[in-house]
């Protein structure tokens, strides 16, 4: 059975500490409680980059410009409904505060800890290439 293609664009937003920011699905939400990396859903007729932006400003409060976003890896996972497609983006510069503004936790993590996270099984695979580039 063919499955539909969810597109979600994702960022590894790194700090100067060479941390990287997570956020914790909140309660009432599918997946809740796991962390994950900030992001979301791709709409008809929007880039990865543009949905990743809009993203970040409603979710965290940040603007992040394009020329700041570079491609790192990607993840493609079969869940139950859909199959999801997730470019994950490395971000080092943005504007703005960090504000989680849709009730989720947030958490800075150095890269080697992030598998002492529980996240969504698309995102566990992104882990390595991060503690590559991190160390």
């Amino acid at each position: 059975m063919s499955l539909p293609i969810l597109l979600v664009a994702a960022a590894a937003l790194v700090d100067r500490d060479n941390r990287v920011l997570i956020t914790r699905r909140p309660p009432g939400r599918p997946m809740a409680g796991l962390w994950e990396f900030p992001g979301g859903k791709v709409e008809p007729g929007e880039t990865p980059e543009a949905a990743l932006r809009r993203e970040l400003q409603e979710e965290l409060g940040i603007d992040v410009c394009p020329n700041c976003l570079s491609p790192l890896t990607f993840a493609s996972h079969s869940y139950e409904a859909f199959h999801l497609l997730m470019p994950l983006y490395l971000c080092r510069q943005w504007d703005g505060v960090i504000t989680a503004h849709e009730g989720q936790e947030t958490a800075w993590v150095r890269a080697a800890r992030l598998s002492h996270y529980p996240m969504p099984a698309a995102d566990v695979p992104l882990i390595a290439p991060l503690c590559d580039l991190l160390g």
